[in-house]
């Protein structure tokens, strides 16, 4: 049951009243997987196709199920909402659902050029609501692994950062190669979180040359106005001249599922955080030292949604806006629109 005084809900119980809009395979995953939490109840859902409604009606049986987020933001018992669909929404909804006193835990892309984020989180710093956002690769066991290793100093100063991200088959939805829908191809879907990966591990630092060459169908592209990308090749070098690399793409004949990997080399060693035999879901950490390889996380880790749980503890901790988070997903899409040249 709801609680009706918002006021003792936060105070005394801590409960969460949660509304989500977008379940599709994504989004009914991390709402299963944050209504773990005993803390937190699923007010209602916003889908508009019947099957995926009753998809989750399996997972929250006794909660409201509407085809209008309108009736989420006008809900005054919600105290915050996870959006989950098509990235050409994700700002809209975003600022609407923060506008009206709700945290809001987004999918990515947070918008599709560096101006949507950044309207956003206007909204978010305006209604003093805390913004998350799903790069889920942060918080896998082998990243995390990964990330320490670099944030310790053990490699030494760190100059090279080499990413890759290579899925075999690509979006099944048609929005994704719609440039206009998705804000851009393989670069928006896939490199978007190895990129959010270098950064956060280097503390962002300034980037001062961006070169990318976009390819789609085996053409470059030069204009990005018309096609997405599915295949990319992006240098990048920073203002400490660190020379980080990202290659992604859709559809590529690599042997396997996919390849999935962010390598770090440094002064002192390297670290390397990488998909194993192909899999979208188990991946390996480890660290090298001239020839030798020492393994630091091994499968098995159950990741899937354990951003949103992470945004779920925060928020049950303070629900206000976080300057600092808010920075990085700028600072990513600034990154983003510069190798599309916008």
């Amino acid at each position: 049951m709801i609680a009706t005084d918002s006021k003792e809900k936060n105070t005394n119980s801590k409960d969460l009243s949660m509304g989500f809009i977008g379940v599709g395979w994504i989004g009914r995953n991390r709402m299963e997987v944050m209504l773990q939490n005993p803390n937190l109840q699923a007010a209602a859902i916003a889908e508009p196709f019947n099957e995926n409604a009753e998809a989750a009606r399996k997972v929250a049986p006794d909660t409201n199920i509407t085809k209008s987020p309108e009736e989420i933001y006008e809900n005054e018992e919600i105290d915050a909402v996870v959006i989950a669909t098509p990235s050409a929404m994700h700002a809209e909804q975003s600022i609407k659902a923060l506008n009206s006193g709700k945290a809001v835990f987004c999918q990515k892309p947070l918008g599709r050029t560096a101006a949507e984020v950044r309207e956003v989180i206007n909204a978010s710093a305006r209604n003093n609501k805390l913004l998350g956002v799903d790069m889920s690769y942060r918080y896998t066991k082998a990243f995390k692994a990964v990330y320490e290793v670099v944030k310790r100093g053990n490699l030494g100063k760190i100059y090279a950062v080499d990413l890759v991200f290579h899925n075999a088959y690509g979006p099944d939805k048609d929005w994704f190669f719609d440039i206009k829908r998705s804000g851009g191809g393989s670069v928006m879907d896939l490199g978007i979180h190895l990129i959010d990966l270098a950064l956060w591990s280097l503390d962002f630092p300034g980037i001062r040359e961006v070169n990318s060459k976009l390819y789609h169908k085996g053409k470059k592209l030069k204009s990005f106005e018309e096609e997405v990308e599915d295949f990319a090749q992006v240098s990048m070098i920073s203002e400490d001249d660190t020379s980080i690399n990202l290659q992604c793409s859709w559809h590529v004949s690599a042997g396997r599922d996919a390849v999935i990997e962010a390598k770090f080399y440094g002064t002192e060693g390297g670290a390397a955080f990488k998909n194993v035999d192909g899999s979208f879901y188990d991946f390996v950490a480890e660290k090298y030292s001239g020839t030798q390889t020492e393994v630091l996380v091994s499968p098995p880790d159950d990741w899937s949604g354990r951003a949103g749980l992470v945004w779920v503890k925060n928020l049950l901790k303070d629900d206000t806006y976080d300057e600092q988070s808010a920075e990085e997903f700028l600072k990513t899409s600034e990154i983003i629109d510069r190798i599309y040249g916008r």
